[in-house]
């Protein structure tokens, strides 16, 4: 038997997304290992919050709340799920490879001195191990991990592993935790955001991207008129973000954010493999580009050859007549 811990991530009251996938994940996974699943949510307040990790019908729920918690502390994170863990004694702990999980369970896993695989995109259970599958080196490959340990730490990557099927009248046990407190060194005083996004790049089922062949900033309004029309977050390449078309937040690939939607639309973006690599696991992907050997093509699902600046504005047309929005 083998039991799994799963971190889940709150944002100012609203659980992500992502860690109910890796909770999902950790529950498909249990019927194979004969384990138990704990859900371990840290947070300032957990009554509005329980009854969306109840429903995907975890062994249990442990709950780490206080005031401490009600902006992300590394330290003061950290401190918590350590408790948890020691608590549980769990074989495999689990989280979501957003900012946060990337930062937290590393840290964790080195506490207990135990291995640490990020960005996992598939887990498969053999007769005495899981298995962790990640792309490495800009996804050329990809590496298979067993774990020759008594505990191992794994962030599975967003809009990867799909989301169980809800119970809403499921009875699960709450357990609250206390936690010893610690003298944190840092702690954040003010958030201040940047330029906000509709939508979660790293969450988001569509995105539309824009490269170089945009040929300005002054042409993300037609992007963003494709997005609106289809309830997608827009996306970039590195080159224009290092051109300061657009802010960082936005950028797709290997020193910006990894992402999995179910369609993926680039435009006018070449297909550098620096891109290739934070979005090749998108389900469907479309390119459009004036240039028929540019190496997106070889990745796309469909491929328009073709200027961007006619065919984007009348893909957006033809979709608001579809929804009978013109």
């Amino acid at each position: 038997m083998a039991d799994f811990a799963v971190f889940i991530e709150q944002r100012q009251g609203t659980i992500k997304k992502a860690s109910l996938e890796a909770l999902s994940e950790a529950i498909r996974q249990s019927k194979d290992t004969g384990g138990n699943v704990t859900a371990v949510l840290i947070c300032t307040d957990s009554t509005s919050l329980v009854k969306n990790i109840t429903c995907f019908q975890p062994s249990k729920v442990i709950v780490i709340q206080g005031p401490e918690y009600n902006e992300y502390s590394t330290e003061s994170y950290a401190n918590a799920l350590q408790t948890a863990i020691k608590k549980l004694n769990p074989k495999y702990i689990l989280a979501a490879n957003t900012a946060m999980g990337k930062d937290l369970i590393p840290r964790v896993s080195a506490h207990f001195t135990s291995p640490c695989v990020t960005d996992v995109v598939e887990l498969v259970a053999d007769s005495s191990h899981l298995l962790a599958i990640k792309p490495m080196y800009s996804a050329k490959a990809y590496g298979t991990f067993a774990f020759n340990c008594t505990m191992a730490f794994m962030t599975l990557r967003p809009n990867i592993f799909p989301l169980a099927e809800k119970n809403e009248s499921a009875n699960v046990s709450i357990e609250t935790l206390s936690c010893p407190s610690i003298q944190v060194r840092a702690k954040v005083i003010e958030t201040k955001a940047s330029e906000k996004q509709k939508m979660e790049l790293t969450e988001a089922p569509i995105i539309v991207s824009g490269g170089r062949g945009i040929k300005g900033p002054e042409h993300w309004a037609m992007l963003q008129a494709l997005c609106d029309v289809l309830g997608a977050a827009l996306g970039a390449s590195r080159a224009v973000v290092d051109a300061g078309w657009i802010d960082h937040q936005h950028q797709v690939g290997q020193t910006g954010k990894t992402v999995s939607p179910q369609l993926y639309i680039a435009c006018g973006i070449s297909g550098a493999i620096q891109h290739l690599a934070g979005m090749n696991t998108s389900k469907n992907i479309v390119a459009i580009n004036s240039n028929p050997d540019a190496p997106i093509f070889k990745l796309a699902t469909y491929g328009i050859v073709g200027d961007v600046f006619e065919i984007v504005p009348k893909l957006t047309e033809e979709i608001k007549k579809l929804k009978g929005e013109s």
